[in-house]
């Protein structure tokens, strides 16, 4: 393998349409022509480097410890395989985590100029802690991923900061219904963690990788899973009810028929380590739902 395509594998191409999703959605609730933003582009840019990051992070980090592994279910990782080395992949993290920042700092700047001081502190705060959080899901000693935490990690930053905090950027305000599509954005983020986690038990079990579902057992952890699914289901049609104007409103319901199959497909596999596929399905179907939605906002 090439360095360049090892660097493609590591950054894990298929993870980054589930990463955006939260951007869509907040985008398109803050103005109808986002996609002619430089906040939009920024903040797409500057989600993606944190995903990136903590794809990077997450190989070196389980890579360091051993969880990577001849025993691992998943595709196989660069520290893993041996394609990067843990140095190349220490540079790899600290440049990604570097142009985050420097993305952050602009979209920052861009949303609130040199006034607006206050919003200012606050969002460089949370790009520190966004960054912070992509790094140490698995690196370091208390790495929060092996604690269990990762689940809230992936809904609070990439469901309810994602969207409301995009939202935000554009119209400086907050609305009470904006909460309910960030909501559905984290639990569906939330759900893919869920699935990945479900799939790695075994191994993360033997290396002491306390996720969710080593806590709870793969049984709990599916019945956990149809929660996520189904309440984010129902949160989102809360918030369709709610905000109901036209018919072009119900497009994003059409998202709502893969998520049912899976879950039917969730409840009837009966080794985890067959829901590898699960995790694409969920991902494309979160960031379909996003499109849907924002289509529903500017038609």
């Amino acid at each position: 393998m090439s360095i360049l395509k090892a660097w493609v594998s590591a950054a894990r191409l298929r993870t980054l349409p589930l990463s955006i999703s939260g951007i869509i959605v907040g985008s398109a609730l803050g103005t109808p022509i986002f996609w002619q933003t430089s906040i939009f582009w920024l903040a797409l840019l500057t989600t993606l480097g944190l995903q990136i990051l903590s794809n990077f992070a997450n190989d070196y980090g389980d890579g360091i410890k051993g969880t990577d592994n001849q025993d691992r279910v998943g595709p196989p990782r660069a520290l893993q395989i041996g394609s990067i080395s843990s140095t190349q992949m220490l540079r790899g993290i600290v440049i990604t985590a570097c142009l985050t920042f420097v993305l952050a700092i602009s979209l920052i700047y861009v949303s609130f100029g040199k006034e607006n001081y206050i919003y200012t502190i606050i969002f460089f705060l949370l790009g520190i802690m966004a960054i912070a959080a992509s790094i140490l899901y698995t690196v370091g000693k208390s790495a929060y991923g092996y604690r269990g935490l990762g689940d809230v990690f992936v809904f609070v930053f990439f469901g309810l900061v994602s969207v409301v905090g995009c939202y935000f950027l554009f119209t400086k305000t907050i609305e009470d219904l904006v909460v309910l599509p960030a909501i559905t954005i984290g639990l569906l983020s939330t759900a893919v963690l869920n699935l990945n986690n479900m799939r790695d038990h075994s191994n993360d079990k033997k290396s002491n990788k306390n996720t969710l579902v080593v806590k709870l057992g793969i049984q709990n952890a599916k019945m956990y899973h149809f929660c996520l699914v189904i309440l984010a289901i129902c949160i989102l049609s809360i918030f369709i009810f709610f905000s109901y104007e036209k018919p072009l409103d119900l497009i994003p319901l059409i998202a709502f028929i893969p998520l049912f199959i899976h879950i039917n497909k969730v409840r009837n596999t009966k080794h985890a380590e067959l829901l590898d596929p699960e995790l694409k399905k969920v991902a494309l179907t979160t960031f379909l739902l996003a499109i849907l939605f924002s289509l529903s906002q500017i038609l």
